[in-house]
């Protein structure tokens, strides 16, 4: 796997996001994740958008983080938060989702975020495991979906 830095509007991070919206829409019948993004929120400092790419240079794994500070919505000063984690179906189970993950926390500590932070939701069961076993715990709920009873947020130190 070649894990690269993209923005958030590649034409490969567009196509892997229209992909993980449609997924959204099955599994919650609303259209998808109707957080606010943009692809400046991924720009270092303040953030990173990564893809891995497969041996015939094909995206298969997606995953972003971005600043988030005392806002009013649940974060707190020196949040990244996690955004956009995705591996495309024939992929999933060969540790794709934990590679980016680790990239994306190691990138958050350097930039100075204290900790990461992420919402997902009751029927996403294999994304609560992953999180949950790489040692984030549930916390305070925060951002778009904090108020929805399916919201889950969770948290790791960084």
């Amino acid at each position: 796997m070649n894990i690269r830095r993209v923005r958030f509007d590649h034409p490969d991070a567009v196509k892997l996001n229209d992909e993980v919206q449609a997924e959204y829409h099955l599994r919650y019948g609303d259209g998808g994740d109707a957080t606010s993004l943009d692809a400046t929120d991924f720009d270092p400092p303040r953030g990173a958008y990564l893809i891995a790419y497969d041996e015939l240079d094909r995206p298969v794994a997606t995953g972003g983080w971005r600043s988030q500070d005392d806002n009013g919505e649940g974060n707190a000063d020196g949040d990244a938060e996690l955004k956009r984690m995705f591996v495309v179906a024939q992929m999933r189970g060969r540790g794709l989702a934990r590679r980016i993950l680790a990239a994306l926390e190691e990138d958050a500590r350097a930039a100075g975020r204290l900790r990461m932070v992420l919402e997902t939701g009751t029927k996403q069961p294999e994304a609560i495991a992953l999180y949950t076993s790489c040692g984030y715990e549930p916390c305070d709920k925060f951002g778009y979906y904090r108020h929805y009873e399916d919201s889950r947020c969770y948290a790791k130190a960084l």
